[in-house]
């Protein structure tokens, strides 16, 4: 017999802990090999983790929320043929010789953190950055966090300082003293006899910050425009079939969507960009992120790396495999991340038009409309008629802080007419 360890996998290359969310199973239980042994949860993206072998789990190191470092041991799983389930509780030989105990290591440094920070998580990042700046203990846990569960992230913390006056001891006595990011006074709620509550899970309490976040830090504006894409719906109507069968992909109309998109952004850079304080950060790549509805109710934003780059084979392909492994619970954070400019699809819902909240630290995101037969004026030899046509809106959130009406409205407009201009003879 010999034990197999466990460790926390690691989900992306800036992840370097995560939230033990739930286990499946428990201390004894046999499992065999890519049985789902616990969840997850980051400050990306959730995930559950199978088991690499076959045996009988014989210890749980870390319970459910504990935060587990990238590489620690989390479980043991006895292997072999002679592995038999040890519902007595009393550990093996093996296990009172070792000289790591793990299970003690989880429990110091539980104390440990719950006498640094009382009920939240902080990263040795922000930690070290809060002791720089002489923020105390009780200080630090004013200040709202976009993270996980409000966790408080690096940027957290610099919006804070950049508000806070001045970068000296909470002691020190100040003339005019301010209390930033105080909330507001929370406004009575009155319920009824048939009102029900319901609590927001974990994910959308992290989209309820990272909106309001969004809408805090970005003076939004939206511009719309109607697209006449008669030409591109006739193409796919006609070689939707055809594209499947030879690529083995669904093609819908969001790839060409994301293929005007990435078009545009290389023409109009400036919309491709970040903003960090005072200083415009200009993308080098164009990664553009495609919101996906889950089962559950919540919003997930898996991103298509270098998209203008790709054909319109290879965005249909990344695109499928995303939407349906984000559905599936089944995206790393990697693969989340890294995002440029963000596409929404209120047409999916037959919504013909839409104002969207901009997905930080973008400065864009464009919503996408139902695409409805509508009558329209064309000219024609002999005059002009009424004829029936395909058309769609078209509506762009930018951040005005460095997207005027000019740039945001001629960007729009630039999507527009590589959709209206669609090659309906273009060979798949």
């Amino acid at each position: 017999m010999s034990e197999f360890k466990v460790l926390m996998p690691k989900m992306g290359e800036s992840v370097q802990e995560a939230t033990i969310t739930k286990w499946f199973v428990n201390e004894g239980d046999k499992i065999a090999e890519d049985d789902i042994l616990f969840e997850i949860a980051t400050e990306k993206v959730d995930s559950e983790i199978p088991s690499p072998v076959d045996g009988v789990l014989s210890k749980i190191y870390y319970p459910v929320d504990s935060v587990v470092p990238v590489g620690e041991v989390v479980a043991l799983i006895q292997t072999g043929e002679a592995a038999l389930p040890d519902r007595s509780g009393s550990a093996s030989s093996d296990e009172e010789t070792s000289p790591s105990e793990p299970k003690q290591k989880a429990v110091d440094l539980h104390k440990e953190k719950s006498k640094q920070v009382s009920s939240r998580f902080y990263s040795p990042l922000v930690r070290s950055m809060a002791r720089a700046e002489n923020i105390s203990p009780d200080e630090l846990e004013t200040i709202p966090g976009s993270g996980m569960n409000g966790r408080v992230q690096k940027q957290d913390l610099l919006d804070y300082l950049s508000t806070r006056g001045v970068r000296t001891p909470v002691a020190t006595p100040s003339p005019a003293p301010s209390v930033p990011h105080t909330p507001a006074p929370k406004a009575p709620m009155s319920l009824g006899a048939q009102d029900q509550i319901v609590e927001m899970d974990r994910v959308r309490k992290l989209i309820a910050a990272h909106m309001v976040h969004s809408a805090q830090v970005a003076p939004h504006v939206t511009s719309v425009v109607e697209a006449d894409v008669t030409n591109l719906v006739l193409w796919r109507n006609r070689v939707k079939d055809e594209f499947q069968q030879k690529y083995g992909e669904k093609l819908t109309f969001m790839p060409v969507f994301i293929e005007a998109v990435a078009a545009a952004l290389r023409a109009f850079p400036m919309v491709n960009a970040s903003v960090d304080g005072d200083r415009i950060i200009l993308r080098g790549k164009v990664n553009i992120g495609i919101a996906v509805a889950k089962p559950d109710g919540n919003l997930i934003v898996p991103v298509i790396n270098d998209a203008d780059q790709k054909n319109l084979v290879g965005i249909t392909a990344s695109l499928n495999d995303l939407a349906n492994r984000a559905r599936a619970n089944k995206l790393s954070p990697d693969e989340i991340t890294g995002g440029t400019f963000s596409i929404t699809n209120f047409g999916s819902f037959r919504n013909l038009i839409g104002t969207p909240i901009i997905n930080q630290p973008q400065v864009a995101i464009l919503a996408t409309g139902s695409i409805e037969k509508k009558p329209a004026v064309m000219e024609t030899p002999t005059g002009d008629a009424i004829v029936v046509r395909h058309k769609m809106f078209l509506s762009l959130s930018y951040d005005h802080r460095i997207v005027d009406g000019a740039l945001g409205g001629a960007f729009l407009r630039r999507i527009a007419d590589l959709l209206e201009e669609f090659d309906s003879n273009r060979k798949i």
